[in-house]
């Protein structure tokens, strides 16, 4: 990954500054402006602050190479588990053929 993905992450302080600046912002216009008005300024500024949040870690998050590497390692895995049932399985499929193919050519 290209950054910690730790869940106790702290903001940045810009934005730290700003959550509380956009929030005085939505908390004040209610006393200034028309309640209408003041709930759409609030609206306006949440959803502006919800987006600054988001895209805040926007480009915290692994590669598509990254990704992949660990889907072809988690296969590999699956795959070497797996060995002994295709094993198995590879087996039957022979003997089946074998039974089918003497069946045949005694025909």
């Amino acid at each position: 990954m290209t950054r910690d993905s730790s869940s106790s992450r702290r903001l940045s302080a810009p934005l730290a500054v700003g959550i509380v600046v956009g929030l005085a912002v939505a908390a004040g216009s209610f006393w200034v402006l028309d309640p209408i008005l003041a709930a759409f300024v609030a609206i306006v500024v949440v959803v502006g602050l919800a987006m600054a949040v988001a895209a805040s870690d926007w480009d915290s998050h692994e590669t598509f190479e990254e990704r992949e590497l660990v889907r072809a390692r988690k296969r590999a895995e699956k795959w070497e588990r797996n060995a002994p049932a295709r094993a198995r399985d590879r087996a039957k499929w022979e003997a089946h053929q074998a039974r089918q193919a003497a069946k045949d050519s005694a025909r």
